[in-house]
C-alpha cells in the first residue's frame, strides 16, 4: 500500500469506483481529499461516451464533490481525436449520447446519416432496430466501424446494464465488420491520461473496478494496477484472468484510510 500511496499521479475508473449512478460510494469523498492534501496528479478516466467532462464535474458536485472539470477524460474525448487525427475533416452516422456528439463536433467532424466515412457507436438509451439498420447500411456503403470502447456491461443503482460493446456487437455480426475499440484499454487513451497529468507511467496507478479494461490497460501501459471490489467484479472473478492487479482493495476509501 505504502508503494501505491507514494505514486505522483493517479489514473481512476469512475463507475463502479467513484459512483454508482447517483450514489458516491463509500470512502470516496476521503479518498479525494487525500490527493488533494498530498497534492497528488489525478484523472477521472472514463469509459463511458455519454457525458461531457463538464457534466460528470456537476454530476460529482450535486454528490457532494468539488473537483475541476480539468480532472475528467472518456472515450468519447478519445474517439474524436482520434478520428480528427485519422481523418480530418470526416463525417460519421453516430448512435450515442449527447456527450459523444459534442466531443466529435468540438473536434470538427460532421454528423452524416448520407453517405458517411465512420460508424461510431457509444452508449445510450436511444438504440432501436432502425439504429442497427441504418448502421449495417453505411457499412455496407464502405463506412468504417468505430466503438468508443470495450465495455460490454456497466454497474448502476439499478444493477448492471448493457454498455458500448452489447450495442456494437449486433452491427459486428451482421456486417461480419470488426470494429476498432478507442477507449481502454487501447493504450491511446492510456497514454493521453499521462500526457494529461504530465507523470510518467512509472509513477502513476491504474485504480478500477474491471478487469478487462481497467487493470488490462494499467499493465499494459506501465502503471501500477489496483482492482476495487466495488464495481463488477468480484474477488472470485479474478481467478479467470491470466494476469492480476497488485492490489485488490474494497473501495478507494481503502488508501486514504491509513
Amino acid at each position: 500500500m505504502e508503494t501505491l500511496r507514494s505514486k505522483k499521479g493517479f489514473i481512476c475508473d469512475m463507475d463502479g469506483v467513484i459512483y454508482h449512478g447517483n450514489r458516491l460510494l463509500p470512502g470516496v469523498k476521503e479518498f479525494v481529499d487525500w490527493l488533494y492534501r498530498e497534492n497528488k496528479q489525478f484523472l477521472f478516466l472514463t469509459n463511458n461516451s455519454g457525458r461531457t467532462p463538464g457534466e460528470l464535474q456537476q454530476k460529482l458536485f450535486r454528490m457532494g464533490l468539488d473537483v475541476d472539470e480539468s480532472h475528467f477524460y472518456t472515450s468519447a474525448l478519445a474517439t474524436a481525436k482520434f478520428l480528427s487525427r485519422q481523418s480530418p475533416g470526416c463525417s460519421a452516422y453516430v448512435i450515442g449520447d449527447h456527450g459523444l456528439f459534442n466531443a466529435l463536433h468540438d473536434a470538427g467532424i460532421m454528423i452524416n446519416d448520407v453517405n458517411p466515412d465512420y460508424v461510431v457507436i457509444g452508449e445510450t438509451v436511444n438504440y432501436n432496430f432502425d439504429c442497427i439498420c441504418r448502421a449495417m447500411h453505411h457499412i455496407y456503403n464502405g463506412a468504417r466501424l468505430i466503438g468508443t470502447n470495450t465495455d460490454l456491461t456497466g454497474p448502476t443503482e439499478d444493477g448492471i446494464m448493457p454498455a458500448c460493446r452489447a450495442l456494437v456487437s449486433p452491427v459486428e455480426i451482421t456486417t461480419g465488420v470488426s470494429a476498432y475499440y478507442v477507449g481502454k484499454p487501447n493504450p491511446l487513451m492510456m497514454r493521453t491520461g499521462l500526457k494529461m497529468l504530465g507523470v510518467h507511467s512509472e509513477d502513476a496507478a491504474m485504480i478500477g473496478d474491471r478487469m478487462d479494461t481497467d487493470i488490462i490497460a494499467g499493465i499494459e501501459s506501465g502503471l501500477d494496477t489496483v482492482l476495487v471490489l466495488s464495481g463488477v467484479t468480484t474477488r472470485e472473478e479474478i481467478m479467470r484472468f491470466p494476469y492480476r492487479p497488485r492490489l485488490v482493495l474494497d473501495g478507494v476509501g481503502d488508501i486514504a484510510n491509513m
